[in-house]
């Protein structure tokens, strides 16, 4: 079994409410990603985002991870890790220096934007990410690479991320149990834009909705940067639970039938089409018609999209995302979901998969591995970021360091 450095690998580990995916990921020759390794599990131990039971989270991410050693034939040792929850918040800040020569320098870029994240933030907050948004020089605004220009007074604005202390310790706990090590945090909605938007739409306006088991993350970019970013306590084990107690029937087999039978769109559905429902307490199994099934579905969805709209709409930004939402997570798989959706936004929808990489691809073309997939992609440009350093002149290493960290928000 092949060492991971060994090979040039990267590696993403996303512990979701309800499941825990690996991907390990090969760098290519001509800088391409090529997925060698999946390994997928369900989550024990995890609610809406959060640890609520260290052992049973460590076991199952130790049971991915086994699996997608054996399928990539290597021995992971170092991850870069998702993390979700209704503890991450987001803030927009400004940040303004003199022009030192005339001329924008790196240095220049450095100074401001630390200025920018030198916000205060209370003891139990851990700052995951500094993304600068854009540059004004002077009086000219809307500047996305400063470096050469010339002026007396630089502005930055950019978007910060924070997490709760104890929530991201957590993670790591059970990750390091594990004898892994986390090389950087990744807000999983950021990770899962990595993985599914072009360019095109960043710059269009677009919202990124990541549908999980126990939570929503959304990240808003406009202008080809994140505007916004949030996290909606509310997914897809409501609509299991729905189901489990209106139909009396164990969770585990509601989540079978959700996956299986369910339709977002009771119109989409025949009367005539009948399921058999497992009941509890050893009684026999009933059978119902499937449109019933919708009607239990259907107003569930309905909350959770006025639920994403209502966060858009506060956060300001609804008439700015022009190419409209992108939907991606296991709970948007389900039928009907694009075209309700399209109905209660009334914007344009796309239920996203991971864009195609190299590889086994086949094994993570689904809408349930964009924030894994994205984690690959994060980590492959910090991985480039990390080669460009070593091949600085000594001098200037350290500063190449700090900037390829705030370009990218690694903090």
């Amino acid at each position: 079994m092949s060492k991971i450095t060994e090979r040039n690998l990267v590696v993403g580990l996303d512990i979701g409410t309800s499941k825990i995916s690996v991907a390990v990921g090969e760098i290519t020759p001509d800088n391409q990603l090529s997925i060698v390794g999946v390994g997928n599990q369900p989550t024990r131990g995890m609610d809406k985002g959060g640890v609520n039971d260290l052992n049973l989270v460590i076991q199952s991410i130790q049971r991915a991870i086994n699996e997608a050693e054996l399928m990539a034939d290597c021995q992971i040792s170092s991850i870069y890790l998702g993390i979700s929850g209704k503890h991450i918040s987001c803030q927009n800040e400004n940040g303004m220096v003199p022009v030192n020569d005339k001329e924008v320098t790196q240095e220049d870029v450095d100074n401001v934007i630390h200025t920018a994240r030198s916000v205060p933030l209370s003891a139990e907050r851990r700052m995951l990410h500094v993304l600068p948004q854009e540059y004004s020089i002077d009086c000219q605004d809307g500047i996305k690479s400063p470096i050469g220009m010339s002026g007396v007074r630089m502005e930055a604005k950019v978007h910060i991320v924070t997490c709760a202390n104890d929530m991201a310790k957590n993670l790591v706990k059970c990750v390091e149990r594990c004898n892994l090590t986390a090389d950087q945090l990744i807000f999983s909605a950021l990770a899962s834009s990595y993985s599914i938007l072009t360019d095109d739409e960043k710059e269009l306006g677009i919202c990124v909705v990541d549908m999980g088991g126990g939570t929503m993350d959304i990240s808003i970019f406009t202008g080809g940067a994140l505007r916004h970013t949030a996290v909606i306590p509310v997914a897809g084990n409501q609509v299991s639970n729905d189901i489990a107690k209106i139909f009396r029937t164990p969770l585990s087999h509601a989540e079978d039938i959700k996956v299986q039978y369910a339709c977002a769109l009771k119109h989409l559905v025949s009367m005539e089409e009948s399921i058999d429902v497992p009941s509890v307490g050893g009684r026999p199994a009933r059978t119902m018609s499937r449109h019933t099934l919708s009607e239990v579905v259907e107003p569930r969805y309905q909350e959770l999209f006025e639920l994403i709209q209502e966060e858009v709409r506060e956060a300001g930004l609804e008439d700015q995302i022009a190419a409209g939402y992108v939907l991606t997570g296991g709970t948007a798989k389900m039928e009907g979901v694009e075209e309700f959706a399209e109905e209660v936004f009334q914007m344009p929808v796309r239920i996203a998969s991971p864009l195609p990489v190299q590889g086994l691809k086949e094994y993570v073309d689904d809408p349930s591995y964009a924030t894994v997939v994205g984690l690959l992609h994060y980590g492959m440009q910090a991985h480039e970021s990390g080669l460009k350093e070593k091949n600085k002149p000594e001098g200037v290493t350290g500063l190449w360091s700090r900037f390829s960290a705030w370009f990218k928000g690694e903090f």
